[in-house]
């Protein structure tokens, strides 16, 4: 995504547009137009804070796994940063297929598997609240 500030704001006004003008064709929001057929999961990854993306959900034509950043200050560099906040490659993979097991596509056993090929620590403590 290039601005999920954007993103919001045009889902927001087709939502205003479409409110104040019942009976005509409701407008339909970029991200649901690009995304709204897509198959598979959907997860946003980002160096900003998980807000961000979280924003933007509601016109998403299923759950949105977001994964971000709330801080810099623990880190000595963005890839300290992605591993603490769980924003590196091995997250966002175990992120996908989690949402593909959580959807019912995918079994378990197959992120279970990831997780330990990958070597995430599923007992790590939460770095949203650490």
């Amino acid at each position: 995504m290039t601005s999920y500030q954007e993103l919001y704001r045009d889902g927001h006004a087709c939502e205003r547009w479409t409110r104040l003008h019942p009976g005509d064709t409701p407008r339909v929001p970029y991200v649901t137009q690009c995304l709204g057929k897509a198959e598979g999961a959907i997860v946003a990854a980002s160096d900003y804070v998980k807000a961000l993306p979280d924003a933007i959900d509601r016109w998403l034509p299923r759950p949105l796994t977001s994964l971000g950043t709330d801080g810099f200050g623990r880190s000595e560099n963005r890839a300290s940063l992605r591993d603490f906040f769980e924003v590196d490659a091995k997250s966002i993979a175990v992120a996908a297929l989690a949402a593909l097991a959580q959807a019912g596509t995918l079994d378990a056993a197959v992120v279970k598997k990831a997780i330990k090929d990958l070597g995430v620590n599923p007992e790590k403590p939460n770095p949203a609240t650490s």
